[in-house]
């Protein structure tokens, strides 16, 4: 027992000091995971705290990759400083506020983790040669990693259903945050810290020669392979379809041809070895074939692709759904015409497609999307006759369906800080309202955009568009008899402690995203102002466009409190889906003891 012990302490401080760096951006982002969870109804703490883990969690592929790299060619130091510099810089890169964390920015942190996995599989095999190395190298990577899967789920959940056991059966009563605590420490600086066991002394250990997995060879023969048969006669019997009724293909196909072309390219990885071997006469024919079978498959997503981008214009997901496409026609092309083609191409091409379109100049992602989105609005307006004098003339005859598409480009471009522009093409009171927009944490310009039509024709497609708004005639808020008073918006999730009571306004979670408020007393007791919220604009459902009202307000009694809510204004709108959305931009909560 006492050298089992040595030798498990003994790994573990092999694990601390070969691996540092990695150790220490796991044990940093389990504790951002903490933070956030204690700073959740902190919403701009919490934003900090999510930024933290986010930069952390990246940092544990990252200072990997680096290490490994530096078993390679040393240099320790320098790469870990260098990685520590590009975390730093990639924190401040993101957003200081979560109103500006738009969409553009969550395709940046998905692309980053995409790369920091990528040079992981790469790195340290840059030089020629080392095939078969690199190989073995990351078919053990792909092991271990199940292998921490399976370790981290059974230590999770063994270690929880102990203090779970501890709690009930000696009355402790444990805080449920205990769980959660222990639930992020274990999933991520544990998963970390086993995963690095598994490594053990890292890239040599790693890319030793090593026999064949037999589970490996009978997953890809036996299950991989034909399902990829069967996806590639779905496809070609759907590509027949559309020869013969000549018609374009759907947008979705796109996704199926990529998914086919890069499982096939995984199969192909996975019995990269057996390829030379005499016996393995079927990897040799499905190697040879497999990228015969995406070229067809080839015409078909750039034709789809295109269909979409020459319509609608570039988005950034139209974008990289191209960019795949451009990558898998180079690494076809490759491996064709190339005899002594290597399969380290694969994530080297991979990681320079993804670097590209976060970074080259005009031509990255998000230069590309806005460009074209702007080209697109003005086309729109021009094929409409809107612009008169480069302003849209609000007053003409125009469909609702070209005021629903042309507000949406207005919402595209006002979430990538294109204001400028946009501000540019209106005048006079639409002008400033939209100025005022712009100002608030989310904007909500597509509905000042299309309230600034004025002659609009409804069509069958776009009937169900709706909105009402309530305006208040009292501008003063009267607080006589009131003891508090708590500002709050449509944008925030608000928690007041008063006399030792916690108030907590919620209109932000999943159940009341729809603008509804719900205000919660100690996490306990509560009041659900929605019903009061919709009954106020059923009142007035016969009514269109604004309806001013001496007071809009609401209140109920919470717990040992007698609590009223007071707006400016409220509106709600029903999109095509039929989905009701209700909107206020500020609005003041009065308390007062019973």
């Amino acid at each position: 027992m006492k050298t089992k012990f040595r030798e498990i302490t003994g790994k573990a401080q092999e694990v601390l000091l070969r691996f540092p760096m990695v150790l220490l951006m796991g044990l940093l982002s389990s504790v951002g995971a903490i933070c956030m969870l204690d700073s959740k109804n902190k919403k701009e703490l919490l934003f900090t705290h999510t930024k933290f883990t986010i930069c952390c969690c990246l940092g544990i592929s990252l200072m990997f990759a680096l290490k490994i790299l530096s078993q390679r060619i040393g240099k320790r130091l320098l790469l870990e400083v260098l990685g520590t510099v590009f975390l730093v810089g990639f924190y401040f890169v993101l957003p200081g506020k979560e109103r500006d964390f738009t969409e553009v920015y969550g395709f940046i942190v998905a692309i980053t983790f995409l790369l920091s996995h990528l040079l992981v599989s790469f790195a340290a095999f840059l030089e020629k040669n080392r095939e078969l190395n690199f190989w073995q190298y990351n078919k053990n990577l792909f092991v271990n990693i199940f292998l921490t899967a399976v370790f981290t789920g059974v230590l999770t959940g063994g270690v929880e259903l102990a203090i779970l056991a501890v709690d009930k059966l000696f009355d402790f009563n444990f805080h449920d945050k205990l769980y959660l605590d222990t639930f992020y420490i274990l999933a991520i600086f544990g998963s970390s810290f086993i995963f690095l066991l598994f490594n053990e002394n890292g890239l040599n250990y790693l890319e030793k020669d090593g026999t064949y997995p037999v589970i490996l060879k009978f997953f890809t023969q036996f299950v991989l392979i034909p399902l990829l048969f069967i996806y590639a006669i779905i496809l070609y019997f759907y590509s027949f379809k559309i020869i013969i009724n000549w018609e374009l293909p759907r947008g979705w196909v796109s996704y199926l041809v990529l998914a086919y072309s890069i499982v096939g390219i995984l199969a192909l990885l996975l019995v990269y070895p057996l390829k030379e071997e005499k016996a393995k006469s079927w990897v040799k024919v499905f190697s040879k074939l497999f990228y015969y079978t995406i070229i067809p498959l080839l015409v078909l997503l750039f034709t789809a692709i295109f269909t979409r981008i020459l319509e609608y214009g570039y988005t950034e997901p139209r974008y990289f759904v191209l960019l795949l496409a451009l990558w898998l026609l180079s690494v076809v092309a490759y491996f064709i015409l190339n005899k002594k083609a290597s399969i380290k191409f694969i994530p080297v091409s991979l990681f320079i497609f993804g670097l590209f379109s976060l970074i080259f100049p005009y031509l990255n992602a998000f230069s590309v999307a806005k460009r074209s989105q702007k080209n697109e609005l003005i086309k729109l307006l021009d094929e409409n006759k809107l612009l008169v004098n480069n302003k849209i003339d609000f007053q003409k005859r125009v469909s609702d369906t070209i005021v629903i598409e042309i507000s949406d480009k207005f919402q595209f471009l006002a979430k990538r800080k294109q204001k400028d522009f946009l501000l540019n093409l209106v005048s006079g009171k639409t002008r400033n309202l939209l100025a005022r927009e712009f100002e608030q944490p989310y904007s909500w310009a597509f509905i000042t955009l299309r309230d600034a039509f004025t002659n609009v024709d409804k069509t069958q497609e776009a009937s169900t568009l709706e909105r009402l708004v309530l305006e208040s005639e009292t501008r003063v808020t009267h607080i006589q008899g009131y003891q508090y008073l708590i500002n709050f918006n449509n944008y925030t999730q608000e928690s007041r402690d008063i006399n030792g009571d916690t108030f907590e306004i919620d209109n932000q979670t999943e159940v009341n995203n729809n603008g509804m408020i719900r205000v919660i007393l100690n996490s306990a007791q509560s009041v659900d102002f929605g019903p009061a919220m919709n009954k106020l604009f059923e009142n007035n459902t016969s009514k269109t466009g604004t309806v001013t009202m001496k007071e809009i307000s609401m209140e109920n009694d919470l717990g040992k409190y007698h609590i009223k809510i007071v707006f400016q204004n409220m509106s709600r709108s029903k999109a095509p889906d039929n989905k009701m959305n209700i909107y206020y931009d500020n609005a003041v909560l009065l308390i007062k003891e019973k």
